[in-house]
């Protein structure tokens, strides 16, 4: 493995050439995802065609994870995040020129939607699996930090310009993204990356099978991504819940929203703690205090009677996540040899991604089925059951930090 010098991220420009490139990349994508139900509903006037469209683009990216990982780990990264940014580009600048001439149809949205989901199934593990290469181990936690902060940032501002400007013109929003792509991909241009040698090509689906063993073998990744998805699939249901208790408290669209936002901004305050409490919190604490806090947090909702303080209460959720996550990606980046890492990534995808769709529907189901006051409960008694299974599993409590040195086993040792 290439050696890279231990200096102050601030002062790598490989790590800044790809957080200023992927921070606008964010900001565009918030923008456009935000556009495409409201362009599908003044296109057709159809909720569900919104949904078809949304839809579109977290199949593509479940039904490529698996195959993008394995793809990750065979061709060159970098090469792949290039391609990645100018299909995206590619899609978006017919979208917004079929907007400008009025003939954009369903069929093109969701093709659009589709290609920028599929686009993502490549090219979040390419990233993930470049970065140990660009920053030194001694920094990793703190550059995995940091990006948490960067998406968070992105979607907060992204959101807000996309509203903005779908009220200048429809198209404008994705122009947005567009522009945004163009820049990341001169960023991803001047960024020099170590080279990857031709590995060995067997059938794509013996690559997937064997990434998979391999990390079914390692109790701590399956234990920590279990974590991840009852995490995620709880907060996930709370969310939606906490929206329709606001929505039937009367509670203004304004103030909604502003709920809405504060979860961003305890996302990048924590972020911004994540370095500091992942230096001096045991890996065990990190991951059961975020999943203790939710736990004690949840109910507090039947008590606020204002978007404003759900948002307080949002916010003070959100601020642990990044030190858990900090704790969990840096360790498994590290355990993790090269060859394998763009398969870590993109099974952790499809594994998040049932979380986050699985979510929202029993989110749904609860608030139907009970009001909303027990639902929030119900929510909170799920979170508690799993903040108990943290705190007492083994491998949890012995959960080493991080490795000094990368990994350097090959995929079909053990």
């Amino acid at each position: 493995m290439t050696t890279v010098a231990d200096v102050p991220l601030a002062r790598n420009r490989n790590f800044t050439l790809l957080w200023v490139g992927q921070g606008a990349a964010e900001v565009g994508f918030s923008a456009s995802m935000l556009a495409f139900p409201l362009v599908v509903l003044a296109v057709t006037g159809s909720a569900a065609a919104s949904g078809l469209v949304l839809a579109a683009d977290a199949v593509a990216q479940a039904v490529l994870a698996l195959p993008g990982g394995a793809l990750v780990d065979r061709w060159d990264r970098r090469r792949i995040m290039l391609a990645c940014e100018v299909a995206q580009a590619v899609a978006l600048a017919s979208l917004v020129a079929a907007l400008l001439l009025d003939g954009v149809s369903l069929l093109h949205l969701a093709v659009v939607a589709a290609v920028l989901g599929g686009c993502r199934a490549l090219f979040e593990p390419a990233e993930d699996a470049l970065l140990p290469s660009l920053v030194p181990e001694s920094r990793l936690a703190t550059a995995v930090a940091t990006n948490s902060a960067r998406s968070s940032i992105g979607q907060m501002a992204g959101t807000a310009l996309g509203g903005v400007l779908f009220g200048v013109a429809r198209w404008a929003p994705f122009l947005l993204d567009l522009v945004t792509h163009v820049v990341a991909f001169v960023m991803l241009a001047f960024l020099r990356a170590p080279t990857r040698p031709p590995a060995e090509s067997p059938a794509l689906g013996r690559e997937i099978a064997e990434g998979l063993r391999w990390l079914w073998q390692r109790g701590e990744i399956r234990v920590t991504t279990a974590c991840a998805v009852a995490l995620n699939l709880f907060f996930a249901a709370y969310y939606l819940v906490v929206v329709v208790l606001a929505e039937r408290q009367g509670t203004p669209a304004g103030e909604i929203g502003v709920m809405a936002a504060m979860l961003g901004v305890g996302g990048v305050v924590g972020a911004m703690m994540a370095p500091w409490l992942h230096r001096r919190l045991s890996p065990h604490a990190a991951i059961a205090g975020v999943f203790w806090a939710l736990a004690a947090l949840c109910p507090l909702a039947v008590l606020a009677d204002s978007g404003y303080l759900l948002g307080a209460l949002f916010a003070a959720m959100a601020l642990l996540a990044p030190t858990a996550n900090t704790t969990i990606i840096t360790h498994q980046l590290l355990l993790t040899p090269d060859a394998l890492r763009g398969r870590l990534s993109g099974t952790l995808n499809v594994a998040m991604g049932g979380a986050a769709a699985a979510g929202p529907a029993l989110g749904g189901v609860l608030a139907e089925a009970a009001t909303p006051t027990a639902a929030v409960l119900v929510c909170a008694a799920g979170m508690t059951v799993a903040a108990i299974a943290v705190t007492v599993n083994r491998t949890l409590r012995y959960y080493p930090r991080e490795e000094s040195q990368c990994a350097t086993t090959s995929p079909t040792e053990s």
